[in-house]
């Protein structure tokens, strides 16, 4: 295929791994044949044209090119291979399979990218996507078709969170992500994923640290087109995890660097909001056949939530789960659609249980200041010290796994076990029917 493609041989620059060349009939995001006088050969794609200069970033990086390569562009964008077979593999940023297993050539592709779902094929999110993590069911609940990032920093078990999410979330097909992965983070998604079961309904694509950092920048595009084709043609329930987000903005500001763009706010190009916007507004539950749902990675350098890749995420997407010290944070986390399915498609007490504890645990905090402060205590700070031990215990371990009417139910009887039913400020229907019959214990107890 290669010999019927013309030859393009006015290498104009070679600046890092963009190789700039004079050509013509190239298009944006067209993959080219980059061989170099030695006879050895590269992928690249087209990242940038202003007239007949054409500027390709090399898969394979640019070392020990030579301004006598020549170049042949294929005609096409990237494309990466969609079918049944694809279940239970495992690709590189290329599409190409990386797990030993058998190739895939007669099997059909797809043009990575394209435009954006209509709107008119959208519909609202109306369903809750159980995931067995309380302080995700309970308090924000994940609803089929959102689109929410996981806010940490390095160090925190934000991978052990989203692969837990993968294996227990209600989701019939799980596509994975990950772009600059170390390999014990590749391995460690790979294995669980296995072990657990869910391998033979999971698709990885990965880029390791190792690899071009152009295929990190693929990794997204090919995961969540592929989730598309499961939703619309499978009418399949699909999430989407992707880890990390940042290390994605970081491969644009690479680039854009090389290609000496002018950056806006520490570095990043200013079309930051746009390239994110473009990959998040893949999520979508589509009339009259399946859904996509994008679970994210965010880590914030320096715990800082205006760093320019969290601050652009957080206008993009409904919420967040904000993960540190090991535990998701019920007051820095959000989720905008929860109002969606909780009391509605949820039981009917989830609402008002959730606001209760919240409220509870809320005050816990400010007796733990009285605390610390050797202020005096009264016997209902007490009784909020000994609620938000067992709320952290409880609720906010990530190890936690719990349905949903379980965790509900463990709610009431962590509430009785601290407070009184007056206490409690609830409507009465809802402390009648679902406050634990034996009630609380008593000021003695309540102050242990």
């Amino acid at each position: 295929m290669f010999d019927e493609l013309k030859f393009y041989t006015r290498v104009l620059s070679i600046v890092g791994d963009i190789l700039k060349v004079r050509a013509e009939n190239a298009g944006m995001g067209d993959l080219a044949v980059v061989e170099n006088f030695d006879g050895d050969r590269s992928l690249a794609q087209v990242i940038e044209i202003q007239g007949d200069q054409v500027s390709l970033q090399v898969f394979t990086g640019g070392k020990g090119l030579s301004t006598e390569a020549r170049v042949q562009f294929l005609g096409h964008a990237s494309e990466v291979i969609y079918s049944d077979n694809i279940l239970g593999r495992v690709f590189d940023g290329t599409g190409t399979p990386i797990d030993g297993g058998p190739a895939l050539r007669s099997d059909p592709r797809i043009e990575v990218g394209g435009p954006s779902v209509n709107p008119v094929m959208r519909i609202v999110p109306k369903r809750m996507i159980e995931t067995k993590i309380p302080m995700i069911d309970v308090f924000n609940c994940l609803v089929e078709s959102q689109k929410i990032p996981i806010f940490s920093v390095a160090g925190e078990p934000y991978n052990q969170l989203l692969a837990r999410i993968g294996i227990q979330a209600d989701a019939e097909i799980v596509i994975f992500g990950g772009m600059g992965l170390v390999f014990d983070d590749y391995h460690f998604f790979r294995t669980t994923f296995e072990e657990e079961g869910i391998f033979p309904r999971t698709v990885m694509f990965v880029n390791q640290a190792s690899d071009p950092i152009v295929e990190r920048m693929l990794v997204p595009d090919m995961a969540l087109k592929v989730a598309e084709r499961f939703a619309v043609e499978k009418n399949k329930r699909v999430l989407v995890l992707l880890t990390d987000m940042t290390a994605y903005a970081d491969a644009l500001k690479e680039i854009g660097i090389s290609m000496e763009r002018v950056p806006a706010t520490r570095g990043y190009l200013g079309d930051l909001y746009s390239q994110l916007a473009l990959r998040y507004e893949r999520a979508c539950d589509f009339r009259g056949a399946g859904s996509v749902t994008i679970l994210t990675v965010t880590t914030m350098p320096g715990d800082d939530v205006t760093h320019p890749v969290p601050d652009n995420t957080g206008y993009i997407t409904e919420g967040q789960f904000y993960l540190h010290d090991g535990m998701i944070d019920p007051f820095g986390s959000l989720s905008r659609l929860k109002q969606q399915v909780i009391g509605k498609t949820t039981r009917e007490d989830h609402g008002q249980l959730m606001n209760t504890m919240i409220r509870f645990y809320s005050g816990a905090k400010d007796a733990e200041k009285k605390q610390a402060m050797a202020f005096e205590l009264s016997p209902f700070d007490h009784k909020l010290l000994k609620f938000g031990e067992k709320f952290r215990n409880r609720f906010m371990d990530i190890h936690v796994a719990l349905p949903l009417v379980d965790a509900l139910d463990l709610g009431w009887r962590t509430l009785a076990e601290c407070f009184r039913p007056e206490e409690l400020l609830m409507k009465q229907g809802l402390i009648d029917t679902y406050y634990p019959q034996n009630g609380s214990t008593d000021e003695s107890d309540a102050q242990s």
